[in-house]
């Protein structure tokens, strides 16, 4: 299972990437690994303002159909374009071509209380 050092985690399996005041999120290799076959990812509409915790998607796979939570407060500024036609790529590419939006962050508290990789890897492990 892979577990960047670099990004930061949530408890819901969600990973974030900062590059200033953005945030690129998505569904972390384990989340992706419990789910199985990736076939429908709804993201969020740009515009959205998302609280860190709430609902901002949803991943269908061959398995179940999986809540997707922002790891971030913010407003949405970007999605993936690529997923609807490739869903595929959540589980092909998790932390890369898998991504799902991105997020302008308005509370740095929100970013500064994720899980860092070894945080991570403690509550998988676990």
């Amino acid at each position: 299972m892979q577990i960047p050092e670099q990004f930061r985690y949530s408890s819901d399996h969600e990973w974030a990437s900062r590059n200033g005041n953005i945030v690129r999120i998505g569904i972390t290799d384990f989340a992706q690994d419990a789910l199985g076959d990736v076939v429908y990812v709804e993201v969020p509409a740009i515009g959205t303002v998302v609280a860190a915790g709430a609902g901002v998607g949803e991943v269908e796979s061959t398995k179940s159909v999986s809540e997707i939570y922002a790891p971030v407060a913010g407003t949405v500024v970007s999605v993936n374009p690529n997923l609807s036609g490739a869903p595929e790529a959540v589980n092909a590419d998790p932390y890369g071509d898998g991504w799902l939006c991105e997020i302008e962050l308005s509370d740095e508290a929100t970013f500064d209380g994720l899980l860092d990789a070894d945080g991570y890897r403690t509550l998988t492990e676990g």
